[in-house]
C-alpha cells in the first residue's frame, strides 16, 4: 500500500489555499483570527459585535413602541400565498405573520406547546385518541369576524379534499384522522385510530382559515369530513360540492389573502411579482395585541420582504441601507463584514443551522453491512478539518441524529475521533486487507472476491458536497479503499436516493431544532422500501424503541427512549454524522427587542425601534 499524506492534508489544504487567496483586510488585521477563536471555544449562540461576543438577549429597559418598518431579504417572489397551497420557504415566512394556528410553540427548552386561537392544550381521552380543543371566545380574523370550531372543522375539510393542492407537510400526520366532531361554537374534537403523541402537534400546527371567506358559498358545508376521511365523497351529490370547491381555492387565492394574524397584506399594489417586494402592514385592531398570554404580535408598522436574487447584490443592499436584515454567506462573512463602517452599523449572530449533515452508507451494499467497515470509516472522516477548511468553522460536529438544541439530545456519546490507526484495526477485524497487492484491500464476500471500491454521488451544482466527496476520496486512497466521486444532476440523484441505487452520498436533512421529534421514517425497517430510511438500516431494537416511542404520551420516557436509540445508531454507524451548520445573520443595529434563542432562531415580531432612529414614516 503506498504511503500518502494523511488527514486528508492535500486536498483540503489546496482547497483552503485557493480560498485564501482572496481574503481580505479583516484577515490580515488579526479580526478573523480572533473570530475563528471565538468559533472553535463556544460552539453554541453567539452574537458579535465587531470580534467580541455579547448578550443574545435584549437588555435595555425602554418600553417598546410602534412605528418603522422591517425590510427583511428575500431569494425569490413567494410561490404562493395560498396558505394551504404549495409553497415555498418565502411563502411561509410571509404566511405566517397573517395566520394563526390552534397553538404555539415556546422559544426556549423545553419548548413547550401552549394555546393560540385555543385557550390551552387539548384534553386527551384516557385512550390517547380523542383530542378536545376549546377555542378563544375573543379570537377574530383580520376582518373582525370570530374564530370558531366552525372554521376549524372547514380547515380540515380543506386538509382532507384530495382534489385540493396542498403542500406536503398540510397533509401529512392525518392519515389515522376517523372524524372531527363540534360541540357548540367554541368546542372541537379530534378522533384518531391509534394513539401517537404527535396528533395534537399535528393538530395543534395547522393554520386555521376562515370559511366565509375561502368558501363563501359554503360548498364544503354541505360534506361530511367523514365522507372526505374514508373516500365516500365520490360518490354521490357531494363529489360535484367537493371538486368545485377544489378549484376555486386551488385558482382564486394565490394572491387573495385573510387570517387571524396580527399582519395583513398591504394591497395588491405591493405584491412581489409586480413590485419586487411584498409588504404587510400591521393590523391595528389584532384581537391579540398586548396579551401577556401571547407571544408579541409584531411593532413595526410595515414587514417588507424585498427581492434580491444575487448573494453579492444582497450583500451590497444591505450596506447601502436597503435592507435591514441579512443570512450571510461564510465566504462573505469572513471577508467582508469586519471593517468599521460594517460593524458600526451591524451586528452578527452565529447560530444553529435547522439540519444535521451526514454521509450515508448504504447498509445492503456488500462492503457496507459490516458495522465495523462503516465505523471505520466514521475514523476515517476528518470532520474538523472539514468544518475548520470547508465552511470557514461554521459547523458543529455532531455523533447522531438528534439536534443539540433538543432536550432528547443525548450528551453522554464519546465522539468518534478521526483516527487512523483504529480505522485500520477495524477493517482488518471485519476481514479487508490488500491479499493481491493492487493498493486496494479486498475479501470474499458472499463467495466472490470484491475489492473495496464505491462510488460517492454528487449532486451538480453542490460544491461542499463535492469537495467533502474529493475529501473522502483522498482519505482513504491512503489505506487502500477506492473512492470514486461522481457529479450527477439533482433530480437524478434524488431519484437514486429514493430507489436506493448507491453506495454513498453526503447529504443532510431534519427538522427546525425546536420541533418536537419522531425519527420513525428515517430509521424503522419498514420504511426500508418506500420510506425515509435511504441507509436501509435494520435494527429490532430500534424497532421497538420507534414504536413505542409514538404511543408515549409522557415527554421524560421519550426522552429515555431516544437516548438509547442514539446509542444503537452511535454503535452502528448507519451514517457518518458530519456536522450541524451554523448561519450568521447581520442586522441593524437601529433595532431594539432583538432576542435570539437557542434553537438559534429570533421573533421579528419582538423588535422595535425608537423614534428617533426611524428610517421611515
Amino acid at each position: 500500500m503506498t504511503k500518502r499524506r494523511s488527514a486528508a492534508s492535500s486536498l483540503i489544504f489546496c482547497l483552503a489555499w485557493f480560498v485564501s487567496q482572496n481574503v481580505k483586510e479583516a484577515v490580515a488585521d488579526g479580526k478573523w483570527e480572533r473570530v475563528e477563536e471565538i468559533l472553535a471555544a463556544d460552539q453554541g449562540l453567539i452574537v458579535l459585535d465587531g470580534t467580541e461576543k455579547v448578550s443574545p438577549r435584549y437588555k435595555g429597559k425602554d418600553r417598546p413602541v410602534y412605528g418603522d418598518w422591517l425590510v427583511l431579504h428575500a431569494f425569490s417572489e413567494p410561490e404562493t400565498l395560498n396558505p394551504y397551497g404549495k409553497m415555498d420557504y418565502g411563502s411561509n415566512r410571509i404566511l405566517e405573520n397573517m395566520f394563526e394556528s390552534l397553538l404555539y410553540m415556546e422559544n426556549t427548552p423545553p419548548y413547550r406547546f401552549k394555546g393560540k386561537l385555543a385557550a390551552a392544550n387539548p384534553a386527551v381521552s384516557p385512550d390517547k385518541l380523542s383530542f378536545t380543543f376549546d377555542i378563544r371566545e375573543d379570537a377574530r380574523f383580520s376582518d373582525g369576524r370570530p374564530v370558531t370550531s366552525a372554521d376549524v372543522l372547514f380547515s380540515f375539510k380543506v386538509i382532507k379534499n384530495p382534489e385540493v393542492q396542498l403542500s406536503g407537510y398540510m397533509r401529512s400526520g392525518f392519515k389515522d384522522l376517523k372524524a372531527v366532531r363540534q360541540a357548540g361554537l367554541h368546542k372541537i374534537t379530534f378522533v384518531f385510530g391509534e394513539p401517537y403523541f404527535y396528533n395534537a402537534i399535528n393538530i395543534g400546527r395547522r393554520w386555521i382559515l376562515p370559511e366565509h371567506y375561502y368558501d363563501p358559498d359554503g360548498l364544503m358545508d354541505r360534506v361530511r369530513i367523514e365522507d372526505l376521511i374514508d373516500g365516500t365523497w365520490e360518490a354521490g351529490p357531494q363529489a360535484d360540492l367537493v371538486r368545485r370547491f377544489a378549484e376555486r381555492f386551488n385558482r382564486d387565492f394565490s394572491r387573495r389573502v385573510l387570517g387571524s394574524g396580527p399582519y395583513v397584506l398591504a394591497s395588491s399594489d405591493n405584491d412581489a411579482s409586480l413590485t419586487g417586494k411584498t409588504v404587510l402592514d400591521r393590523n391595528p385592531n389584532y384581537w391579540g395585541s398586548g396579551r401577556k398570554d401571547l407571544p408579541p404580535s409584531g411593532f413595526v408598522d410595515r414587514l417588507v420582504f424585498k427581492v434580491v436574487v444575487n448573494p453579492d447584490a444582497a450583500f451590497i443592499e444591505l450596506t447601502n441601507g436597503n435592507l435591514d436584515v441579512l443570512n450571510m454567506y461564510p465566504l462573505p462573512f469572513k471577508e467582508k463584514s469586519w471593517s468599521p463602517e460594517f460593524t458600526s452599523r451591524f451586528l452578527k449572530v452565529v447560530r444553529y443551522a435547522s439540519g444535521i449533515n451526514y454521509i450515508v452508507w448504504n447498509n445492503a451494499h456488500p462492503v457496507f453491512r459490516d458495522k465495523r467497515v462503516r465505523r471505520a470509516m466514521t475514523h476515517l472522516t476528518p470532520r474538523k478539518s472539514i468544518i475548520r477548511d470547508l465552511i470557514h468553522g461554521l459547523g458543529v460536529t455532531i455523533d447522531g441524529p438528534v439536534h443539540m438544541s433538543r432536550p432528547e439530545f443525548y450528551a453522554g456519546l464519546e465522539p468518534l475521533q478521526y483516527n487512523r490507526d483504529r480505522a485500520v484495526e477495524l477493517l482488518q477485524a471485519a476481514g479487508w486487507f490488500d491479499t493481491d497487492g493492487d493498493g486496494v484491500l479486498d475479501r470474499v464476500v458472499d463467495g466472490v472476491k470484491t475489492a473495496f471500491r464505491f462510488e460517492f454521488l454528487v449532486p451538480a451544482g453542490s460544491q461542499l458536497s463535492k469537495d467533502i466527496g474529493l475529501v473522502m476520496q483522498d482519505e482513504l486512497a491512503d489505506v487502500g479503499i477506492e473512492c470514486r466521486v461522481r457529479e450527477i444532476d439533482r433530480s437524478i440523484f434524488l431519484q437514486r436516493l429514493r430507489e436506493r441505487e448507491f453506495e454513498a452520498l453526503f447529504t443532510g436533512g431534519g427538522s427546525h431544532p425546536a420541533v418536537p421529534l419522531d425519527l420513525y421514517s428515517s430509521w424503522h425497517s419498514s420504511q426500508v422500501r418506500h420510506g425515509g430510511n435511504y441507509s436501509c438500516f435494520e435494527n429490532e431494537e430500534a424497532d421497538w424503541i420507534l414504536e413505542r416511542y409514538r404511543r408515549t404520551f409522557d415527554a421524560e420516557r421519550r426522552i429515555s427512549l431516544y437516548r438509547r436509540l442514539q446509542e444503537i445508531l452511535y454503535e452502528e454507524q448507519p451514517y457518518t454524522f458530519l456536522f450541524v451548520g451554523r448561519g450568521v445573520t447581520a442586522y441593524s443595529r437601529r433595532f431594539r427587542g432583538v432576542n435570539w434563542y437557542p434553537s438559534g432562531w429570533t421573533e421579528f415580531l419582538e423588535w422595535w425601534v425608537n423614534p428617533a432612529d426611524w428610517r421611515y414614516p
